[in-house]
């Protein structure tokens, strides 16, 4: 691994100049569906074969064509409560979990749904709020960590991204969760974890943070864990303004737990 970006990472962190943004890839090593489970889902209650449906669209136009079938996505958001929440003694006997904890990072932005985040805070008794409407903004303790569902929350149901209209909706930047992360990441660095090439929720976040880094001369350098060697991938954060740190091994999870370790270590 790249041992001076490890450094680097642990100084910003020990500063509080680090945002970290979390990915689906996180809670799927724990057994949580990944966006591939959910089309998959869709598929099959569309009557398609799997493989033919993703090939018709990126995600967020297939859950988009769900919408239109289906007459909204209220009965997609239920088969997520019941498959995307999982025990919190699952979360427990994590070491992703229980490291990121330990970053003691105060800014967790998520793209995720669930709240494996928040059980796992809760777990280590670590003071924290979950923000996802601008009534989250109410009362917010200055002391406490602060975990931004940038893509809505599903315990309750709110400002939940899912179809293309409302990715379309939030490119203009002005919402309260846009105008927070503007404020957020002003001279601080961004560490993505659980994020690929292929994640579409990596790429509108990496779209959205250059285009508030456009103006910056001398912008923070910003980080993403990749679990598996992937030199394409590695490749285009770079060209991207963002340093890839690659895992060594053969197994995801295995890498992102050493790695997450690194971090923590004295």
């Amino acid at each position: 691994m790249n041992n001076k970006a490890i450094e680097e990472i642990k100084e910003k962190l020990a500063r509080q100049e680090l945002v970290l943004f979390i990915g689906a890839g996180i809670p799927k090593c724990i057994g949580l569906p990944d966006w591939q489970g959910l089309i998959d889902y869709i598929a099959r209650e569309l009557g398609y074969e799997t493989d033919i449906f993703k090939s018709l669209g990126n995600y967020p136009t297939l859950i988009e064509y769900y919408s239109i079938r289906k007459g909204g996505v209220d009965s997609l958001v239920e088969w997520m409560r019941k498959n995307w929440l999982i025990d919190e003694t699952i979360v427990e006997t994590s070491k992703i979990y229980d490291n990121l904890v330990g970053l003691g990072c105060k800014r967790i932005y998520t793209t995720n749904y669930e709240d494996s985040i928040e059980k796992a805070h809760d777990w280590k008794k670590v003071d924290y709020v979950s923000i996802a409407t601008i009534q989250d903004f109410v009362g917010i303790r200055p002391e406490a960590t602060q975990i931004i569902k940038f893509h809505g929350d599903l315990i309750r149901s709110t400002n939940l991204l899912l179809t293309e209209s409302d990715y379309f909706r939030r490119l203009d930047f002005e919402s309260p969760l846009d105008i927070k992360l503007r404020s957020d990441i002003i001279g601080k660095s961004v560490l993505f974890l659980g994020y690929s090439l292929t994640d579409i929720n990596m790429r509108y976040l990496i779209y959205k943070l250059n285009s508030l880094w456009k103006d910056v001369a001398d912008k923070p350098r910003s980080y993403i864990f990749l679990a598996s060697p992937n030199p394409i991938g590695s490749a285009v954060f770079e060209s991207w303004g963002i340093t890839p740190i690659v895992g060594t091994g053969i197994d995801r999870k295995e890498n992102m737990e050493n790695f997450l370790a690194s971090l923590v270590a004295e």
